[in-house]
Parts: C-alpha cells; structure tokens; sequence
C-alpha cells in the first residue's frame, strides 16, 4: 500500500466535524504558505540553484525554522541527484511526503497521560497572553464532555485578574475552582487544591500557575516548587506539564520551547491561536527541533476549537493540495 493510500485511510477513519475544525483552522497557513509553494513548482521550469532558494525562503517565512529549512533542502537536493529529478512536479510528492514524517508523532505521545489509580493532575505553563487560562477552560470542557469530575486551581496568584478569568471559565465549564487571594503562595492554593480533588474524589485536576518569563529564575524555582507539592500528596503526579505557546509569535514560540523544555518538566506543548496565524510552519519547526510532543492546538474561539494535535489532520488540512503521486490520483482523492 502506497504512503499516501495509508494516509487516506487514516483521514478517512477520522470524523468529519474534527477534519473541517483542522481544514477552517489551518486556512491562514494554507493559502500563504502552501499557495506560495504551489506557485513555485508551477512558474518553474527546472530545479536549479534558483528554485532551492526560493523554496528556502518561502519555508522559513512560513517559520518552519532555519535548521528545520537547511536538513529539509539538503535532503531534497539529495533526492534530486539520486532520483535524476528535473521537473519540479516531480519533486513535490517528495517534498510533501518529508514534511508529513516530520509531523508523524509516536504512539506513546498521542493524547494526555493519566493516572490509573486516582487523580489525573494536569499542570500549565507559560508566558502571560499565550490563552493559558482559555486553554484550561477548554480542556476542563473536553473532560466533562467525557464524564469526568473536574477541578481548577488558580495558581497564577500573581497577574491581575488571573483568579478572576479562570473563575469565569469555571462558571462557564460548571466546575469548581480552588483560590486564595491575590498574590498567596502559589504552592498553598496547589495543596488546597489537591486535598480539595481528594474528599471530592476528582477525576482530574487541572491547575493554572503565573506567567513565568524564562530569564527570572525565581519563578522557574516556584513552579519547581509547585511541582513537589503535588508529588508529595499524589505519587507520580504532575501527570501531565503543558506549556502553551501561543502560534501567532512564530519563532518566539520555539525560543519559549526550548528555554521551558530544559527548566521545568514540561511533558507536552498546546500551541494556540493557529487560525489567527499564517505561519503555521511553527508546528513543523517544533516537532522537528523539540523532544516534546504537541498535545493539543487551539483552531478557532468555540469551546471544541480545542483540538488534539492530529499529525494527519494536519497533512490533511494543510498539505492536500500538494500531495500527489506520479499518476495524479491520490491528490485528487486526498483533495477530496
């Protein structure tokens, strides 16, 4: 079975209400970055020097990051030699069928962990005005749609109306948020918390902490912290740490990755605002450049917008006018 077939199984497994939120979500990214790249294997005659440093910059325009951009060329100008390659048609399944192994995820990363023998403890990071707190309203409305009995706690403790913003989304959601008054210990409101998850026999405990900036250490050593509360009263637990990146800040937002990823246990990434932003490539930078494992992506306001990160989907909604194969039929059945 061809790659492509497999990959139209896949999406074709997938519901459609989940493959038109990646479709409208991705459609900022799709026109400006995948447009470009169309137009470019369509004015080009040959592949040459021009066409690689044409295709270079659309790439890292689109951030999907130089070190990301310089592998990706090196292994088409390889493709090219080996292949005898003259027509740039001929290259774009190739180029396609790259990016797509650098969104593939393993299977140990899909979806969140969860505690098997009690409370599922989900921690967030990350810098103020990523959607941190909306991220949270939203993942605790995606529990509760399953069943589930959930709590909030408010440990952003620090930012004016932080408390304030995760109550609305409680009130919004129908769950329960544990507080303190503004500027408290954070790590007192987690052990609140966390004996409040215990006497309600919570399912999930989902809990906010303050903007940290990457360069004052005192922060990451409160969120470090934070970190022993919770494993001192649950055993394994944060289950789950997610920084959440907001998309729109590109390179910004791969900075904030790596710097995050080193200090402070985080176990996944959310990557948010996605539909607000034309330069999606960051998703493709991120998972070719980080260890950490896209959870979830935020395509849109609503309450489902929340999506879990799809590499498929992904291909789907971002790649399908560009996938192909040397008959022509797979793109026209993937365009579908």
């Amino acid at each position: 079975m061809s790659f492509f077939k497999r990959l139209r199984e896949s999406i074709a497994s997938k519901t459609e209400a989940v493959t038109s939120k990646f479709r409208e979500g991705l459609a900022k990214t799709r026109d400006a970055f995948v447009g470009k790249v169309e137009e470019l294997f369509s004015r080009r005659k040959k592949i040459d020097e021009a066409f690689f440093e044409e295709l270079e910059e659309i790439l890292i325009g689109a951030d999907v990051g130089v070190n990301t951009v310089m592998a990706l060329i090196d292994e088409l100008r390889a493709e090219v030699k080996k292949r005898k390659i003259e027509e740039p048609s001929e290259l774009r399944p190739i180029l396609s069928e790259k990016l797509i192994g650098m969104l593939q995820s393993t299977g140990d990363e899909v979806g969140l962990k969860e505690n098997p023998d009690g409370i599922t403890v989900i921690l967030f990071v990350g810098v103020n005005g990523v959607g941190k707190t909306t991220t949270i309203g939203k993942l605790a409305w995606r529990y509760k749609q399953q069943g589930k009995n959930v709590l909030l706690a408010a440990g952003d403790t620090f930012r004016a109306g932080a408390i304030e913003q995760l109550e609305v989304w409680g009130g919004r959601v129908g769950v329960d948020v544990i507080k303190q008054q503004s500027g408290a210990d954070p790590a007192a409101v987690m052990f609140d918390a966390v004996q409040a998850a215990k006497q309600r026999g919570v399912d999930v405990l989902i809990c906010d902490t303050a903007g940290r900036l990457q360069n004052k250490n005192n922060l990451m050593e409160e969120l470090a912290k934070i970190h022993r509360v919770i494993q001192r009263e649950i055993p394994g637990a944060p289950h789950e740490t997610l920084l959440v990146l907001d998309a729109t800040t590109g390179q910004n937002a791969l900075q904030q990755a790596k710097l995050f990823g080193e200090k402070s246990g985080v176990t996944g990434l959310v990557l948010t605002k996605l539909d607000g932003t034309a330069k999606g490539g960051i998703v493709i930078a991120i998972r070719n450049e980080l260890s950490l494992p896209v959870k979830f992506v935020g395509l849109g306001e609503k309450m489902d917008d929340l999506q879990q990160f799809d590499a498929d989907q992904f291909v789907h909604a971002l790649f399908a006018g560009m996938v192909g194969s040397d008959t022509g039929t797979d793109e026209e059945e993937i365009a579908e």
